[in-house]
């Protein structure tokens, strides 16, 4: 069982602690518990219920009316609306709370509804990206538990390589060719999977290799395939080496290919581009670019 404190409810939920408060003396809905030492916390129904409230207050039903209502109902109409509410912070909201519930079906109709309302790239720039922000507050806070972020993280794993499954191959002359992988010590692989999506739906080849990779065994790879582009990122602190002598590593051991970096230790170290390496500071930017190369990469090109 986790425990809260109020301030957690109020990252988890949006809501202000002074309103929960008043949520609490005015209506009764939830009682907070007390250590010995008379400091209150919250347990897991707790945050499920503030959470639920606080979806439907969002969307206009008034505190007082949901103060009335039987917890069964207040969970029916969530969901009521989730399913017909398609505004980002309703969507985000039902996120959240399929994440803390840990519900796969919860989780699957979210996805599934926008997926089919807006197609899966939107879907992972206007909802689940804006989630996976709120999902590493969170986690650095301390809010959520390490259960909980597995799970999500999972599931939306699942969801992303489904996609890239049901995009074809594409075969051909002038087809560009790209490698992706992230360093030894990186093991967030989540953000690396979408862009293998967006390249291989934007008609590119991508060969993924994907987490805590050597030098060593990426100059393998390399040798068989020979690509057009390496494409990583580097987002944890990287203990061996500065980010730029392992930037000007990959320069000297690949000379052929252009190189592409991203990701949080990038930008704070101030790592330099050159006319052999690309520095892409958000994801807008990183799909302008491949949007760049689209058109280049029809002719002679086919599916299998």
């Amino acid at each position: 069982m986790a425990i809260y404190s109020i301030r957690d409810l109020e990252k988890l939920s949006g809501i202000k602690a002074h309103t929960i408060r008043i949520w609490e003396q005015r209506y009764g809905m939830i009682e907070p518990r007390r250590t010995k030492t008379n400091i209150r916390y919250y347990e897991d129904e707790d945050l499920k219920f503030i959470l639920n409230v606080a979806l439907l207050n969002k969307n206009g039903i008034k505190i007082s009316k949901i103060a009335k209502m039987a917890k069964h109902d207040i969970a029916e109409k969530v969901s009521a609306i989730s399913e017909v509410n398609f505004e980002f912070d309703t969507q985000l909201d039902a996120l959240t709370l399929s994440m803390i519930e840990m519900d796969e079906y919860k989780f699957d109709r979210i996805i599934t509804m926008n997926v089919q309302k807006m197609g899966f790239e939107r879907t992972m720039l206007e909802i689940v990206q804006p989630f996976l922000d709120r999902l590493s507050l969170l986690w650095l806070t301390g809010s959520i538990r390490p259960v909980q972020e597995n799970f999500i993280s999972y599931l939306i794993r699942q969801k992303i390589v489904t996609a890239i499954d049901n995009e074809p191959f594409i075969l051909g002359g002038g087809i560009k060719k790209f490698l992706l992988f992230l360093p030894e010590g990186e093991s967030q692989e989540l953000s690396l999977l979408f862009l293998h999506y967006l390249l291989k739906v934007r008609r590119n080849q991508v060969i993924y290799i994907g987490q805590d990779m050597s030098i060593n065994d990426l100059q393998d790879v390399f040798t068989i395939h020979k690509p057009d582009y390496l494409y990583t990122m580097i987002t944890e602190t990287f203990s061996k080496e500065p980010v730029q002598q392992y930037i000007d590593t990959l320069i000297a051991r690949f000379p052929s290919c252009q190189i592409m970096v991203s990701g949080y230790q990038v930008l704070t170290q101030n790592v330099k581009s050159s006319n052999r390496v690309t520095i892409l500071k958000s994801l807008d930017q990183t799909i302008k670019f491949l949007d760049q190369l689209k058109n280049r990469n029809t002719d002679g090109a086919h599916e299998l």
